[in-house]
C-alpha cells in the first residue's frame, strides 16, 4: 500500500501538479501585475477593516480562520522533513512557490467572494464548490468531486499527519517507547478533540485561540535567538540554500526526491495557496468589495511561509546540526533549538507542537462542515450524521499517531493534490472575472472612494443567483 501511495504521489507532483501550479501561478502573477507584491501595503491595511454589521464575520476573523488551518505542525515538521530529505535548496523553492502561490490565493479568495451566497441571517457563505459549479455550467459533479477530495484532505489526510507529527515530537525524550507512546499520545489527542467536537470543550477552544497567536510570535522570537547565536554560520547557510537549489544534476537525477519537489510539496502543504481551502473562510467575510478579501488572504500565505516556515528553516540550518533522513521531522528542529537552550529546547517544541496541532485539528473540520453542507444541497446534515462523522474523524486522529511517517505524508499529499488539480484550472477559467474585479477596485481607489462591488460590473447577469446582484 505504501509503494502504491508513493508512486501516485510522485506522479501527481511531477510532472502534473508542478506544471499546473507554475503555469497558473505565473499567469495570475502576470495578469494581476504582481498584485501580491504591488498591493501588499493595501492588504495589510484591509486586515483591520470592520464590517458594517458587527454581527457579521470581519476580514480579520476570516483571515484568522484560514491562518489557523495554515499555521500548524507543517511549519515545524514539514520544513524539517523538506530539508532533511530534499536538501537545503528546498527552502528556496518553498519561498518561490510562496510568492507565485500568493497570486493564486488572491484569485481563489476573490472568486469565492464574488460567487458567495446569502444565508438566512443575512450573512454569507461559499467556497470553491460554488465557483467550480459555474465552470461546468451549473452541473454539480465536479464540485462534488472537489468536496470529496476536501473531505479526504481535511477529515483524514491532514488529521492523520497532524497527529503523527505531534507524537513524533516526543521521540526526543528518554521515556519514548515506539510501541506505547504513539498510542498514548494519539489516544489523548483523540479524546480531547472529541470533547471539543461534541460541545464540551468551548473553554479549551477559546483558550487555544488566544494562546496560539502568541505561541506563534514566541516561536519566531526563539528562532531569532538561535539564528543570532549562530550568526557566524549565516553566510554559509545562504550559500548552502542557493547552491543546493540550483544543483540541477541533483534535481533532475532523482526528481521525486529532489529539493525542488520537497520544497513545492511542503510549501503547498503549509500555506495551501491554490488548494481551495482558504476560500471557504474567505467567502464568510462581510466586505464591500470581493478584492478586499482576496488581498487579505495573500497576507495569510506570507505569514505562514515567509515568517513561520522561514523561521524554522533558518533556525535549523544556522545551528549547524546535521540533517539527513535519520533526523527528519521533530528531532532535527529539537536538536537545532537545543543547541542554544539545552534540554528546554525540545520541551518548547513539544508545547508549540501541541498548541498548533490542537487548533489545526479543529480548524480543519471547519472546512469539512462547509463541504458537507454543499454536498447536502446547501442544507446542514442531520445531527446524527454529524455525530457519526465526528466519531470517524476522532478515530482517524488516533490512527494517524501510530501509522508510518511515509504513509501519512503520501496520503495527505495525494488528497491535497486532488483538490489543487481541480481548483486551479477552474480558477484559471474564471480568472478574467477576478481580474475585472481587481481593475474595478483599483479604479475606485484611484478616485478616492471606498470601493463597492456590483456583479454587473464584471459581467455577471442580474438574474443569476448571487450575493452581489443588484
Amino acid at each position: 500500500m505504501l509503494q502504491i501511495l508513493t508512486a501516485i504521489d510522485d506522479f501527481l507532483y511531477y510532472p502534473v501538479l508542478i506544471i499546473i501550479m507554475a503555469i497558473v501561478g505565473l499567469y495570475f502573477t502576470g495578469k494581476t501585475r504582481f498584485v501580491q507584491i504591488r498591493q501588499f501595503r493595501e492588504s495589510c491595511r484591509l486586515i483591520m477593516e470592520k464590517p458594517a454589521d458587527k454581527a457579521h464575520v470581519s476580514s480579520f476573523q476570516a483571515l484568522m480562520v484560514s491562518t489557523a488551518s495554515r499555521v500548524g505542525t507543517g511549519n515545524i515538521i514539514g520544513v524539517s522533513t523538506a530539508i532533511c530529505l530534499g536538501g537545503p535548496g528546498a527552502v528556496f523553492w518553498m519561498w518561490l512557490m510562496c510568492i507565485i502561490g500568493a497570486s493564486s490565493a488572491f484569485i481563489e479568495s476573490t472568486l469565492a467572494q464574488i460567487y458567495k451566497q446569502k444565508d438566512p441571517s443575512g450573512g454569507c457563505y461559499g467556497g470553491p464548490a460554488f465557483y467550480i459549479e459555474r465552470v461546468v455550467k451549473g452541473r454539480r459533479w465536479l464540485s462534488i468531486l472537489f468536496c470529496f477530495f476536501l473531505l479526504a484532505t481535511y477529515a483524514f489526510g491532514f488529521q492523520m499527519l497532524c497527529s503523527f507529527n505531534l507524537q513524533s515530537s516526543f521521540a526526543a525524550y528518554s521515556f519514548y517507547d515506539q510501541k506505547i507512546t504513539p498510542v498514548i499520545v494519539g489516544g489523548i489527542l483523540a479524546l480531547l478533540t472529541a470533547y471539543c467536537l461534541f460541545g464540551g470543550g468551548k473553554r479549551i477552544v477559546r483558550l487555544t485561540e488566544i494562546i496560539v497567536p502568541f505561541m506563534g510570535l514566541f516561536y519566531v522570537l526563539i528562532s531569532l535567538v538561535v539564528i543570532v547565536v549562530h550568526i557566524k554560520n549565516i553566510p554559509l547557510m545562504f550559500s548552502e540554500i542557493f547552491r543546493d537549489a540550483f544543483n540541477f544534476r541533483s534535481i533532475f537525477g532523482g526528481i521525486s526526491g529532489s529539493c525542488m519537489i520537497y520544497g513545492i510539496k511542503r510549501g503547498l502543504y503549509s500555506n495551501e495557496a491554490g488548494v481551495g481551502s482558504a476560500p471557504n473562510a474567505s467567502a464568510s467575510a462581510s466586505v464591500t468589495h470581493p478584492v478586499k478579501q482576496g488581498l487579505v488572504q495573500t497576507v495569510s500565505v506570507y505569514i505562514d511561509t515567509m515568517l513561520l516556515c522561514t523561521a524554522t528553516a533558518l533556525m535549523c540550518l544556522s545551528s549547524g546540526v546535521r540533517h539527513d533522513a535519520t533526523t527528519s521531522g521533530a528531532p532535527y528542529v529539537q536538536a537545532a533549538i537545543g543547541s542554544v537552550f539545552g534540554k528546554a529546547g525540545p520541551i518548547f517544541i513539544t508545547v508549540a507542537m501541541t498548541m498548533f496541532a490542537f487548533t489545526t485539528l479543529l480548524g480543519n473540520l471547519y472546512y469539512t462542515d462547509n463541504a458537507l453542507t454543499y454536498m447536502n444541497r446547501n442544507q446542514k446534515p442531520s445531527k446524527r450524521f454529524m455525530n457519526v462523522f465526528y466519531l470517524v474523524c476522532v478515530a482517524i486522529i488516533f490512527i494517524g499517531a501510530i501509522i508510518p511517517m511515509d504513509a501519512a505524508w503520501a496520503f495527505a499529499d495525494i488528497s491535497m493534490g486532488g483538490m489543487t488539480i481541480i481548483n486551479l484550472p477552474c480558477c484559471l477559467v474564471l480568472s478574467s472575472i477576478a481580474i475585472k474585479a481587481l481593475k474595478d477596485y483599483e479604479k475606485q481607489k484611484k478616485s478616492g472612494i471606498d470601493p463597492t462591488f456590483h456583479a454587473a460590473s464584471v459581467g455577471i447577469p442580474d438574474d443569476e443567483d448571487n450575493y452581489w446582484r443588484d
